[in-house]
This record gives C-alpha cells, structure tokens and sequence, in this order.
C-alpha cells in the first residue's frame, strides 16, 4: 500500500463524492469488489476487519428483531459508507446486502486510521462520513415518529430521488430497488399500508408509474413531494 502523501489540496465535509473516491484511491487503493443482488457483504456477528464504500449500485442494511424478524435499517447509495456498525466492539451488528449490480471498495480499517494519522484530509473526510451517518440516522427516526403513514412513504421517495439527485442521477423516473414488503419494513408499515400510500400519491399526482411492475417511479417534480409532507403535517381548520 503507498504511503500517505501530504495533501496537496483540502477536501472539506462538503466535498463531492467523486472528490471523496478520488482522495481514498488516491491514498489507500482499496480493493475492488463486484455486486450482484442478494450478494451478502458482510454479516452480524462477523469479525469487524474491513469498512466498505459503496462506488456503484444500493445496498440495504439489516439487523435481527428481538422476535427473529428481519429489519431493514438502512439504504446505501453510491459514496456511502458500510461496516460503522462494527466498529466499536470489533463486530459487525447488522447484515449488508447488494440490491443492484454494483461495485464495492474494501479498505483496511487499519490502513484507514494509518492514513487518518498521517493525512488531515483523509481524517477530515473520515470524520465526515460519520457524521452524515449520524444525522442520517436521527433523520429516520425521526420522520418514524412524527410522519403519517402516506407522509412517511413520501419522504421515503423524497429521500431517495434526492440521493440520486446527489450522484449525477435522473430523479423523474427511476427503479425502485426494493419490494412494497420492504418499505413497509424499512418504514414500520404493512404492504397494504405502503400500497395505499402510493395509491393516493399516485391519485394526487405526485407520482406515477411507468410500468405494471409498478417498480418504475415516475417523479414529476420531487418538491411535489417535500410539499405533500407539509400538507400531511398542517393542522386542521377549526370548526366555527
């Protein structure tokens, strides 16, 4: 592996994901992996070695249920870190699953804190990373506590149009990689309760659907949506 170089530029927490990869394969060389849906990267349980960065294609994060359930807990785009969970007792606490083909970068999480120490603007893009993890995270919860079903499933499409927006991508119409069974699950809901809540997206025109698989999202406008979650959150007229 190349010995850290001194930077030759500075990579701030606002830096671009094509900035972020360039910096870690500038300085690391991490070892390339390929994806194909359902592939496993790594399991609870599972000695806590590597962390991982997601260079093409989604991947969903899962955790066991006290009653033996499978519970999604995250989603993984391009740019976007894995392995944070098994950090801190030295094994991973969650499963990582490919959703899409894609293409994964392994790095050494010793090499990482090497480098780290040796190179301010890797740590600076490290530090980054978990911090966008963590507001992330709070995020989740909380639209899981405050938002409505309807509303919570228009976040959700929200959310993901503007990951996309993020890396380069069309947000009018994209594949959504996951099953009405798995927002559900992702958003603490029933498949019918998804269903309905996209149904009347649909009947409200705020989305659309450009195939019977319905797995085609049409978005003709994603403020359409944010504007929905405000409608859902308005109080209701007083009665006189």
């Amino acid at each position: 592996m190349p010995t850290p170089a001194t930077p030759t530029s500075t990579t701030t927490p606002g830096s671009s994901i094509a900035e972020v990869l360039a910096l870690l394969d500038r300085l690391l060389s991490p070892q390339r992996r390929m994806l194909h849906a359902g592939d496993v990267l790594y399991q609870a349980g599972q000695r806590c070695g590597d962390l991982y960065i997601l260079n093409s294609g989604f991947c969903k994060v899962m955790t066991m249920s006290p009653d033996g359930r499978e519970q999604v807990v995250g989603l993984k785009f391009r740019g976007d870190w894995l392995g944070f969970d098994g950090v801190a007792d030295g094994t991973y606490s969650c499963d990582a699953v490919a959703m899409d083909t894609g293409e994964v970068w392994v790095i050494r999480y010793e090499a990482l804190l090497a480098g780290c120490a040796a190179n301010r603007e890797l740590l600076t893009m490290f530090h980054a990373a978990m911090s966008r993890e963590i507001a992330r995270d709070r995020d989740s919860m909380m639209a899981l506590c405050t938002l409505p079903a309807d509303a919570r499933v228009a976040e959700f499409l929200r959310y993901w149009a503007e990951s996309l927006a993020t890396r380069g991508l069309r947000t009018d119409q994209f594949a959504l990689r996951m099953t009405r069974a798995e927002i559900g699950n992702y958003l603490g809901m029933t498949l019918e309760t998804v269903s309905r809540a996209l149904s009347r997206l649909a009947r409200d025109k705020v989305i659309g659907f450009a195939s019977k698989g319905r797995r085609d999202v049409h978005i003709p406008n994603v403020d359409a949506l944010s504007a929905f979650v405000q409608r859902t959150l308005a109080p209701a007229p007083m009665l006189q």
